[in-house]
Parts: C-alpha cells; sequence; structure tokens
C-alpha cells in the first residue's frame, strides 16, 4: 500500500500579501484544489495507494463539501489539541484549540501531527518559559496522537533531526518514536521521515542511501509501520523514491519551487503519476 499526503499550509495567502496562492480567490481555494485532482485520482486503485490533503482549518469545510462520489480523497486537519471534549466531562472550553472531535465532526479522516513546524513552534514557546527538557515535545505530541486515534482520525506522525541532532540520529529519532507512539495503536498510525537538516533553500537532501537506511530503522523501532518521505516528495525525487522498497509514499507540499513558486493541481498529478510510475 502507497500513501501519498499533500500538506497545504498557508498555500492560501494571496501573493500580494507575501504569499504564494495564485490558482484561486482564498474562499475558493480548497474547493478549487479538490475539485480539480479528484477525478483524475480515480484512476488509482483505492487498494494500492491512499491519498489524504491536509488543509488549514479554514478550508476544512469547503475541502469536505468538494468531494465528489466515490472520492478517493481523504480531507485531513494540521494538527489537533492535546485534549477534547469527553460526555460527562468537558463539553468544548477550547478558545483557539483545534479539538480531534471537532475536526472528525466536520468531515476529517487523518491529521498530521509533530511537522516541524510544529515542533519547532513548542521548543520556541519551551525556549520562553526556561524549559530545555526538548522530550517534553514529544510528550505533549503523543497526547495529541492519542486524542487524534480516539476521535477516530488516523495520523501522519512527523519526525526528523535537525542539523544539531544530525550526527546522533539514531537517538533523536528513536526518542521521538517511543515517546511520542508511547500506548498508541500504530496500525492507526503513518510515520514521515523529515529530514529537518536538509530542508530549506541552499540545502543539500538526503541521497537514495541514507533515505532507506533511514527508513529501516523507523521500520525497525514501530514493527514495521508505514514510512513515507517528509522531506518533500517532488518531480525531481519521484522515481528515486519509488525506487526504495522500505519507502511507502511521500509527503507533497510545494509543486514549483522557482519562478511562480507555488502548489498547482496538475503539478501534483504529474508528481503522483511520476511515483506510481503511471
Amino acid at each position: 500500500m502507497k500513501y501519498i499526503f499533500l500538506n497545504l499550509k498557508r498555500f492560501d495567502v494571496p501573493r500580494e500579501l507575501g504569499g504564494v496562492n495564485s490558482i484561486a480567490p482564498a474562499k475558493d481555494w480548497a474547493s478549487y484544489i479538490v475539485k480539480n485532482t479528484q477525478e483524475q485520482l480515480k484512476a488509482y486503485n483505492p487498494d494500492e495507494v491512499e491519498f489524504v490533503m491536509f488543509f488549514p482549518e479554514a478550508h476544512i469545510i469547503t475541502a469536505v463539501n468538494s468531494l465528489s462520489e466515490g472520492s478517493p480523497v481523504k480531507i485531513g486537519c494540521q494538527g489537533v489539541f492535546r485534549e477534547d471534549t469527553a460526555v460527562g466531562g468537558n463539553f468544548g472550553a477550547f478558545t483557539t484549540n483545534r479539538t480531534a472531535n471537532s475536526m472528525k465532526a466536520i468531515g476529517c479522516g487523518g491529521a498530521i501531527i509533530g511537522h516541524c513546524e510544529e515542533r519547532r513552534d513548542k521548543l520556541e514557546i519551551m525556549k520562553e518559559a526556561g524549559v530545555t527538557d526538548t522530550d517534553a515535545v514529544n510528550r505533549i505530541l503523543n497526547k495529541e496522537i492519542k486524542c487524534a486515534i480516539n476521535a477516530g482520525l488516523k495520523v501522519l506522525y512527523c519526525i526528523g533531526e535537525t542539523t544539531d541532532e544530525q550526527p546522533h540520529w539514531q537517538d533523536t529519532l528513536k526518542k521521538q518514536l517511543e515517546i511520542g507512539l508511547d500506548g498508541v495503536d500504530k496500525s492507526k498510525v503513518a510515520i514521515a521521515y523529515e529530514p529537518v537538516w536538509a530542508i530549506g533553500p541552499g540545502k543539500t537532501p538526503p541521497g537514495r542511501d541514507y533515505i532507506q537506511m533511514v527508513a529501516k530503522f523507523i521500520k525497525e523501532i514501530t514493527d514495521n509501520a508505514p514510512v513515507v518521505y517528509g522531506g518533500g516528495l517532488k518531480q525531481d525525487n519521484a522515481e528515486m523514491l519509488a525506487s526504495i522498497p522500505e519507502i511507502d509514499g511521500g509527503l507533497i507540499a510545494l509543486t514549483r519551487f522557482s519562478g511562480e513558486i507555488g502548489f498547482y493541481p496538475d503539478e501534483y498529478l504529474e508528481i503522483i503519476k511520476n511515483y506510481m510510475g503511471k
């Protein structure tokens, strides 16, 4: 089984406001993406590949409402809070926080948790509070994962090492996996490996051998959980990633990295075609 995840981040912001969106007005952005990809994705066997699109919260309802009959697309949210509503318990006093039950209620089927940008945000807050225990981030993410699964959402759990952590990447990834997935039903989780040390302008991405080595390590720790490449599934690495037996898919974000930088549905479909070989 292959897994193609799409993390659209804040790609809804128009260019005149500093964003990268030029494909549709912000209010129609999610609908445009779903409507311009789902019919083409029906060409793939649902027993062979699963498609999940993680949207910013404001766009989830329009994305869900744009799903056609028999659409192969599943809609996901970009993280959930570490607590949730419960019958006989908290009925919703979570101002500013995105709970897993609320996301399930409006039609989400999955959540992306632990993305390097989420980890960085949590670390910055802890730094302001004088906390130096980085394992605390993994413990918080563990609570988020459990809330998501309890609500009926599947989880894409992101792990990865920074430049400082790269020399001892095994220890870093092992902690992220063992603490983050402690007490978790791993059958509801896929792992995205993000080589944080190699993500960004001017940085060299890891090669095939390094990705395969890390994927093997993750599968050993997680009892063979699905592993996708979270460093960006792109036109120029799709065939290489498809050739790695231990990699079960990829995470797509931007589709164009020069010129009119941004996400374009037709290019997204082309990346999938290159990865799947058809």
